[in-house]
């Protein structure tokens, strides 16, 4: 036998790309994650924010205080008022890489494009991009195709205001033809910039997103009539704060710098939380624990800062270390000062804290007993088939995901065919607890969820959470759709937190096998199944009713590389009561007639 022959390694296979080449062939280092617009960490998003934050930050340099932003179809059209790119670096501002304004900090100090790559991704991923600047009178327009200028034109204009006015359709070749935009995420982020910059109006699709208060307009409307009194606001230069206590369970911040959400906090938020402490025992004169303290918070902070060091190109969580000093002052002395100038918000967290204290010294001593019981079963925690690298772990921390499947059927399934070293699983025995409207003792009494509470490392808060995705992996019938509710509810219900830093996903899996000798194809809707009808000839079809009915050797692919899974995202955290009140509070007239007019 001879053996294959090694390739060859030589100076041939050296390559040299392009910037708009290496964007196109490598789009997760500038956007993150491709998707089709059904996550609000998609790429498509991405683009638009890329484009939103150049209008942003001519308004926060004092220039432009309107952005125009419409979606029609994968049409998206961004115009602004601010000073305009200078006519002479149109196309070099939009096509070629480290070329901006964003390294001069006489000109932008605030800027969250720090690296001059956002439009010029923007432009190699659409298969159309147009960018018209007009100054003085004047104006500029250049033309792309994935990148590429295919031409320009120059001129006078009159009567039209300075501005920046972009349009562009994301290219289909790396996106698919499946995405679209959910408009209730555009809105989001659209009223996160309007609260983050105080003055700016933004009219998307002709309704306007404005705010009075800035932050404080926006944690009001997070947590609703959940807030146990009214929130503190704080503002300065560099910072901006609100905080409030609710009846809720946990902790939940908002953190941003530079106007960009950093959905897994970072150096600031740690410091924001550092000082809402050392302010409120300054205040009472005390040393509350921590945990008394921050138990029920809801919190928002931004920053500004001149050089943000962040952990991604996507900007989700901030480096800095530099900055802990000074947040920690200002909001320390900024918490002061609120109780000082609100009595009865004083009285009222002070009782707050001291419930929050009883309770957890009750909640110890079932603590005790139930890691007492479980220590008796068994060292490791039962139904946990766990992997090598967690969250923790420097190597693939972002990959590690944990299951949450019900039975040893679909447990089977994935066991057999997950990779051992980033992907855990959780088996449920049955329908576990429904939790809504039960104290945190619960979990305690019941083997189940403690058993999973501790296998996800949370029961002192996501700071411990060894897993970045927590998937729930349940048949797509009746009672696979229950326990899902079951386990939001007791996430929402007890961890909210876990769920709005978007740690909690559903995975989704084929409806369909639809093959023939030839060919096989999996489906996971109506559509794609007729699709595939129309394609195959001679096929038949398999209807999947449960996770256990595909084989290990098939089930592989569905939790590989292409795996496709649903963020759980929550719009706003003061409709969760209502929402689980709802569905999983006491059987109302409503529940049922809703039921029974949605029966299919």
């Amino acid at each position: 036998m001879s053996k294959q022959k090694a390739p060859v390694y030589d100076e041939s296979k050296i390559k040299t790309l392009s910037s708009l080449e290496h964007i196109r062939l490598r789009t997760g280092m500038y956007i993150g994650r491709l998707g089709t617009g059904d996550d609000p960490d998609d790429g498509i998003y991405i683009l638009l924010k890329e484009v939103i934050d150049n209008s942003v930050d001519e308004f926060i340099m004092g220039h432009g205080k309107k952005i125009d932003i419409s979606i029609e179809g994968s049409q998206v059209t961004i115009r602004d008022y601010g000073r305009g790119i200078p006519l002479g670096k149109v196309v070099e501002c939009v096509s070629v890489i480290n070329t901006g304004a964003k390294y001069n900090d006489d000109v932008f100090q605030f800027s969250v494009g720090l690296n001059g790559v956002g439009t010029k991704a923007v432009n190699a991923l659409s298969s159309q991009f147009k960018v018209t600047s007009f100054r003085d009178g004047k104006f500029f327009e250049g033309c792309f195709e994935q990148g590429n200028l295919k031409k320009k034109k120059n001129g006078k204009v009159n009567g039209e205001p300075d501005g920046t006015l972009m349009e562009f359709f994301p290219d289909e070749e790396i996106f698919g033809e499946d995405y679209a935009y959910n408009f209730e995420y555009v809105e989001q982020r659209l009223w996160n910039y309007a609260c983050l910059n105080r003055g700016l109006r933004l009219i998307f699709n002709k309704q306007v997103f404005e705010s009075k208060n800035g932050l404080l307009d926006f944690l009001k409307k997070e947590v609703g009539d959940t807030a146990i009194y009214e929130p503190a606001y704080y503002r300065s230069k560099q910072m901006e704060f609100s905080l409030t206590h609710t009846s809720n369970y946990g902790e939940t911040n908002f953190s941003f710098v530079n106007g960009q959400y950093t959905c897994d906090g970072g150096s600031h938020q740690s410091a924001f939380r550092e000082g809402i402490l050392k302010g409120i025992n300054e205040f009472f004169k005390k040393n509350f624990n921590g945990v008394d303290v921050r138990e029920g918070i809801s919190g928002a902070v931004a920053v500004k800062l001149v050089s943000p060091v962040f952990e991604s190109q996507t900007k989700n969580k901030l480096g800095n270390t530099d900055v802990r000093g000074w947040i920690v002052s200002e909001v320390k002395s900024g918490v002061v000062d609120f109780l000082h100038k609100n009595q009865e918000a004083a009285k009222i967290l002070e009782a707050k804290i001291s419930q929050n204290e009883k309770l957890r010294k009750e909640l110890n001593a079932v603590k005790k007993e139930a890691k007492e019981a479980a220590r008796r079963i068994e060292i490791k925690i039962p139904h946990l088939k766990d992997c090598k690298f967690h969250l923790y772990d420097k190597k693939n921390a972002e990959q590690s995901t944990v299951f949450l499947t019900e039975g040893q059927s679909a447990a089977g399934s994935i066991v057999s065919s997950r990779d051992v070293y980033t992907q855990a699983i959780f088996t449920l025995k049955g329908k576990p607890l429904n939790v809504y409207g039960k104290n945190q003792a619960a979990i305690y009494k019941n083997e189940e969820l403690y058993n999973m509470m501790m296998a996800l490392g949370i029961e002192d808060g996501i700071e411990g959470l060894r897993y970045n995705r927590v998937v729930i992996a349940t048949d797509a019938d009746v009672d696979g759709f229950h326990i899902r509710n079951l386990l939001l509810t007791f996430f929402l219900n007890y961890f909210e937190e876990l769920v709005v830093a978007g740690h909690v996903y559903i995975l989704e899996t084929p409806l369909f096998r639809v093959r023939n000798k030839k060919e096989t194809r999996y489906c996971y809707n109506e559509r794609e199944r007729n699709n595939a009808q129309k394609e195959i000839k001679n096929y038949e079809i398999t209807r999947f009713k449960g996770l256990g009915e595909i084989s290990p050797k098939e089930f592989g692919q569905f939790i590989g590389a292409d795996m496709r899974v649903i963020k759980v995202n929550v719009k706003s955290i003061a409709r969760v009561p209502e929402t689980l009140e709802f569905y999983m509070g006491k059987n109302t007239p409503e529940r049922r007639e809703y039921i029974m007019e949605n029966l299919v």
